[in-house]
């Protein structure tokens, strides 16, 4: 089986390490990207992805020779055996699925599609995707699913930060277009995975698994925040509440917070939803969940427009300070980041707004409209928000905060550590 040459299409978060760690595995592995900065990074051995041990993993596998990259994903898929395609999907405006990459690289591949090729979708897709979508794509060339050439689907699992550990480690969902495709597709990720294999009966079903795991987190969550702004309203500590509720052996509420980031979460369950309703089934919970989390910036903002109020000021005028860009504690991610809506409502409200974040680049900071602060310069402001649970954060004392006003959305600090040194401490769920 090494003896097959692999073409992952796309080296962002997840293709990266895929290519990495099938290189290490034996396999000679070609990336493809449409970024030439990207494709010039990998093949000086860098990693252009922030991700613990990728850089090193990178460095390794391209100077034994088993991993390149190009921008000439037809020459890759002509000269491999296995096609795997990791590219983003993000939804538009109408909150529907963009495949605009999953095609171009399936167009790609089919240029350099043999007889007896394998192509694997990791990408994440709405259901039927891959056999309405990506399958007539291939088809066109001539060659027929099942009898010239395999088809499988398999969703990445994978957690920021520790993505290696988890694509090594986690189980893995795969669905094919035939049980040889299913069979092929396993044998090839058992190369890299100690986790349990699990084939499905189909591509629709495995594309339905990754929609499903995310789909339950995300409403879960919603659940939590509109808990947490109940009890808000009520005067009761939501968080404790929580706490107390989960020790029940059957009960996980999940924990509330600002919102919901990140390129899945924030995704994934529109595509269940666009799909369903194609059906003429509403998908009433799960669209109810989005909106309930998309929601909770603008209650951050509310929550900071009423502390303001409370100290005798107003909105307008006072400097915010925000602390945490990146959508998750300790990186560096700021896709679907819930600090961008929120930067852009206190923006709309006058306020001016001062942003810090250890981890996020500047340019992704200034594409909100904002400079990039230090700590201290956010920190002196007339209203400090926590958004992000970075563990520089944690070390903030009391004596930081000169304006006496601290919300911070992430139940990651002692109230009362602050409230008795005299400071307005507020947070989501936190009256």
């Amino acid at each position: 089986m090494d003896d097959q040459r692999i073409a992952v299409f796309g080296l962002g978060h997840i293709g990266l390490p895929t290519a990495a760690l099938f290189a290490r595995a034996g396999f000679k592995v070609t990336g493809v990207d449409i970024n030439p900065e990207t494709v010039e990074k990998v093949n000086i051995g860098r990693s252009p992805v922030l991700e613990p041990g990728l850089d090193e993993l990178v460095a390794e596998v391209v100077g034994t020779g088993n991993l390149g990259a190009t921008m000439d994903g037809e020459r890759a898929a002509a000269e491999s055996e296995v096609m795997i395609i990791v590219v983003p999907t993000p939804v538009n405006s109408e909150n529907t699925s963009d495949l605009s990459a999953v095609i171009s690289a399936a167009e790609t591949i089919s240029r350099g599609l043999k007889k007896g090729d394998l192509v694997i979708v990791e990408s994440t897709v709405p259901p039927g995707a891959c056999q309405n979508v990506v399958l007539p794509i291939l088809e066109k060339t001539g060659l027929k699913v099942s009898e010239d050439f395999g088809l499988a689907y398999t969703p990445e699992r994978a957690l920021p930060n520790n993505t290696l550990h988890e694509m090594q480690n986690n189980a893995r969902v795969i669905g094919g277009a035939d049980p040889e495709s299913a069979r092929r597709a396993a044998a090839l990720y058992r190369r890299i995975t100690s986790g349990e294999v699990i084939v499905v009966d189909d591509l629709m079903t495995a594309e339905m698994v990754k929609l499903m795991e995310n789909t339950y987190r995300d409403t879960n969550i919603a659940l939590a925040n509109e808990l947490a702004v109940i009890c808000e309203a009520l005067g009761i500590d939501a968080i404790n509440a929580i706490e107390a509720a989960n020790h029940h052996p059957r009960v996980n509420i999940h924990t509330p917070g600002p919102g919901v980031g990140g390129h899945c979460l924030s995704i994934d369950p529109y595509f269940i939803v666009e799909m369903a309703e194609r059906k003429g089934v509403p998908a009433r919970l799960i669209r109810t969940a989005r909106e309930v989390n998309e929601s909770m910036p603008l209650h951050v903002l509310e929550i900071v427009r009423e502390t303001l109020e409370s100290r005798g000021k107003t909105l307008k005028g006072s400097n915010v300070g925000i602390l945490g860009v990146a959508y998750k504690g300790d990186v560096a991610d700021a896709r679907e980041t819930p600090t961008r809506p929120l930067v852009a409502a206190l923006l709309s409200e006058g306020a001016r707004v001062l942003v810090n974040d250890p981890h996020v680049s500047p340019e992704i900071i200034r594409g909100m409209g904002v400079e990039p602060v230090s700590l201290e310069e956010a920190l002196n402001s007339d209203c400090v928000v926590l958004m992000t649970d970075h563990t520089e954060y944690l070390e903030i004392t009391p004596e930081m905060i000169p304006g006496g006003i601290f919300i911070c959305t992430r139940p990651v600090m002692d109230p009362e550590r602050f409230r008795t040194r005299g400071i307005t401490f507020r947070g989501v769920g936190r009256p």
